[in-house]
């Protein structure tokens, strides 16, 4: 792996987003890693300031855990989006639904931060990157009462809560035909067992291993019953 990294080390960002997307077989477009490595020039920019991701992520484990991880969740937009918002719960330093967003600039995303420094460093990215597509909400998810109106087709989160917690905190407001992604590690199916969903059906499950650290990754599609 260390031979990958140092090969990788002397390219460009938007290169290795590329490498990276293909390697996952996801579709993305040179404008979006344009976007993206723009993105992640940022990131680390401000990370020198704010603690938005471990002070001591290189540049391709930075593409690798953060931007790939996210773009994982391509597929899901285009067989279950519908035409509603994503919406992204504690999106922190933008995982994984500003990447979405940046890659997908038709989609309508919310992003829902309630951290101030954070919350400044999203509006910053959308800014630079010309989003016209994202509204951020510094609000708890209990607190954001604009989301009640609001027309939401994915909800999805990175690392916020236990899966079963999770469900509990974005129950109320999921509609009928929203679907909620859960991004997990590993065996998905063994992270949510079918005694900790209750009220809750399985739609699919994909699973990705991340193209240089090997890492394993499962997406979760529930929808309620």
């Amino acid at each position: 792996m260390a031979a990958r990294w140092r090969c990788g080390s002397v390219r460009s960002a938007e290169s290795l987003l590329r490498e990276g997307a293909e390697r996952l077989d996801l579709a993305v477009d040179q404008a979006a890693a344009l976007r993206l490595s723009q993105y992640c020039d940022e990131l680390r920019r401000w990370n020198r300031r704010i603690n938005l991701v471990a002070r001591d992520t290189g540049r391709e484990v930075m593409l690798e855990k953060h931007f790939l991880d996210s773009l994982t969740l391509l597929p899901l937009l285009d067989s279950h989006g519908g035409d509603g918002s994503l919406l992204d719960v504690g999106s922190g330093a933008g995982f994984p639904g500003l990447v979405l967003a940046a890659a997908r600039p038709d989609m309508p995303v919310i992003l829902v931060e309630p951290r101030h420094k954070r919350v400044a460093f999203l509006r910053h990215i959308v800014r630079r990157l010309q989003l016209v597509n994202v509204e951020v909400v510094a609000r708890r998810l209990d607190q954001a009462e604009v989301l009640r109106s609001s027309r939401i087709s994915l909800v999805t989160g990175r690392a916020v809560a236990e899966p079963a917690r999770f469900l509990g905190l974005v129950r109320p407001v999921v509609g009928p035909g929203t679907r909620v992604v859960l991004m997990l590690g590993g065996d998905g199916r063994r992270r949510l067992p079918e005694t900790e969903r209750a009220g809750w059906r399985l739609l699919e499950e994909q699973r990705y291993v991340l193209p240089w650290s090997g890492s394993r990754r499962s997406l979760l599609v529930l929808a309620p019953e």
